[in-house]
């Protein structure tokens, strides 16, 4: 009994490891979906974390949500005895578009060179200003 014992290890290991090979080369791309479930969607629509939303309801809702917390700490400042702030104000500096200085030149660059080929086909200049204010709404 104990020679056969070395005997049957060996025979179950190996069948392990063609079994194992076999259901690795036939899965396909099973173990790319692990962990993924019913909750996950993978077609490239995903915002990356911290992008703002950019659809009117999604900009409700988070306009909504910031009132609230805005009107909870005018409550607490009331409380204590302080001045309570403008809702709306404070809304409005919360949700302006920040623009980077760097990402403000290039653009004005742009307008800039834009402007001296229109120049160049006959064209009237655009406004300069008025055009880096849409190209910036373009991009938010």
């Amino acid at each position: 009994m104990e020679e056969a014992f070395g005997t049957v290890l060996f025979v179950v290991v190996v069948l392990a490891v063609v079994i194992a090979g076999i259901t690795l080369a036939t899965s396909g791309k099973v173990y790319d979906q692990i962990g993924k479930g019913g909750l996950w969607t993978d077609d490239g629509a995903d915002r990356p974390a911290g992008a703002p939303p950019t659809d009117a309801a999604s900009l409700a809702i988070r306009d909504e949500e910031i009132r609230q917390m805005l009107r909870a700490r005018n409550e607490r400042r009331v409380r204590k005895g302080q001045e309570p702030l403008d809702i709306e104000a404070e809304v409005a500096a919360l949700t302006r578009t920040r623009v980077d200085p760097a990402l403000l030149a290039e653009i004005r660059e742009l307008v800039q060179s834009r402007n001296r080929r229109r120049v160049r086909q006959g064209k009237e200049p655009l406004d300069v200003d008025a055009e880096i204010a849409r190209q910036l709404a373009d991009l938010t």
